[in-house]
C-alpha cells in the first residue's frame, strides 16, 4: 500500500473532531476544548487555575461554539 502524496490525499475521509470555544475570565485566557471520544461532553480546565468546566451534549442544548468562564 502507498503512503499519501501530500497532506490533502492524508486528510481526505478525515473527519474533524467538534470543539468549543472557552473564555477563562479568572485568568484572560482562551482555550479549545474538544469533544468526549463517546460524544457526551465537552471537558477541560483553565490551563492557569484549573478551574473545570464540563458542557454536557444532548437534546434541548444550544447551538453555541463560544462560552465565558467566570
Amino acid at each position: 500500500m502507498s503512503e499519501p502524496r501530500d497532506s490533502n490525499e492524508a486528510l481526505a475521509g478525515h473527519q474533524p473532531r467538534p470543539f468549543v470555544s472557552v473564555h477563562f475570565a479568572c485568568c484572560k485566557v482562551y482555550l479549545r476544548i474538544y469533544r468526549s471520544v463517546d460524544g457526551k461532553s465537552y471537558r477541560g480546565r483553565c490551563p492557569k487555575c484549573g478551574v473545570p468546566v464540563n458542557f454536557a451534549v444532548g437534546e434541548g442544548g444550544t447551538d453555541a461554539r463560544t462560552f465565558v468562564v467566570r
